[in-house]
């Protein structure tokens, strides 16, 4: 790290088991905060390489940061992000529109449905399409709600998820997607979810995978050690997650992404001058505009409400 970054950090402890161990120091800080820019907290992003002071919880195989920026500081740098990914935005939405027929299934009824991170809203087309009414995204960032398609915008609240803002038991599904990494208090995020939910509703997440394949071949080197990620989990901890916060019958799945090649390209461990020239390639060739469908190191959970008795 070049410098001490202009903010205040505090530290923390393990954020699903409150462990303070910290006698396993997975990585060292890495960031410099003067060479970020208006992407540095945007989704879909060009990875910068850098992160904070990562510990490896003994207890919950949670890789969690500390210290970390304020939560002040932290909401005003996601007001404040940029958003330049409606196609890559609507294609993770397709791949987890896939999920929702077998969902459907098991919930109580399709009336009221809430994503957390909602970003332009894609997911919440796919929501409608599934036959889901009462449908809302709550999304700290301006630039994505104005990139919004207009049938979709009066859905999208512009504002951090805050729980006393929805009634409770009013939701038959929740859903938070790649938005868990992000939260101080993801524990309680989950929590909050199941008390909005109706008996038998369901909370849908999707997380990187830190004990997947890409990220065991890549390691530091991995998109997914990212300076906006205050934690990362494993499948274990995903389930440990949901379960601690309430939830039953706990399904965990490998997530398959379809994105584009020159999306793939950008993610790839390339110095920025080679890489950034050859992304720009491949969006004007048809190979580099066709979507390929990999398991990219994402990891699906879905847990349930325990039914009235």
């Amino acid at each position: 790290m070049s410098q001490s970054p202009p903010m205040r950090m505090v530290m923390r402890a393990c954020p699903l088991c409150a462990s303070t161990d910290e006698s396993r120091v997975f990585a060292e800080p890495n960031f410099d905060l003067g060479k970020l820019d208006a992407f540095a907290f945007a989704s879909r992003k060009v990875p910068e390489y850098m992160h904070y002071r990562l510990v490896e919880c003994p207890t919950c195989d949670v890789l969690y940061a500390s210290p970390v920026p304020s939560a002040d500081e932290l909401s005003q740098a996601y007001h404040d992000a940029a958003f330049d990914s409606q196609e890559e935005a609507r294609l993770a939405a397709a791949t987890y529109g896939s999920f929702l027929p077998a969902i459907r299934e098991r919930l109580p009824d399709t009336r009221g449905a809430l994503d957390i991170g909602a970003g332009d809203g894609a997911f919440l087309a796919e929501l409608l399409r599934a036959g889901f009414t009462d449908v809302v995204g709550v999304e700290p960032s301006t630039a994505p709600i104005e990139s919004a398609a207009p049938e979709i915008k009066p859905l999208l609240k512009h504002a951090l998820f805050r729980p006393e803002d929805y009634p409770s038991s009013s939701f038959s599904l929740i859903t938070c997607f790649q938005t868990l990494e992000h939260l101080t208090d993801p524990m309680e995020m989950c929590r909050s979810a199941q008390r909005l939910l109706k008996p038998g509703g369901a909370l849908f997440v999707i997380a990187h995978d830190r004990r997947s394949f890409s990220a065991r071949v890549l390691g530091m080197k991995s998109p997914i050690f990212d300076i906006e990620h205050l934690q990362l989990f494993s499948p274990s901890s995903a389930r440990q997650l949901l379960e601690r916060s309430g939830f039953a019958n706990v399904d965990l799945h490998t997530v398959y992404n379809a994105y584009p090649l020159h999306y793939w390209a950008k993610l790839f461990p390339l110095p920025n001058p080679v890489k950034l020239p050859f992304v720009r390639a491949l969006k004007k060739v048809r190979l580099g505009t066709v979507p390929l469908k990999i398991p990219a190191g994402n990891l699906a959970a879905i847990g349930f409400k325990a039914r009235a008795t």
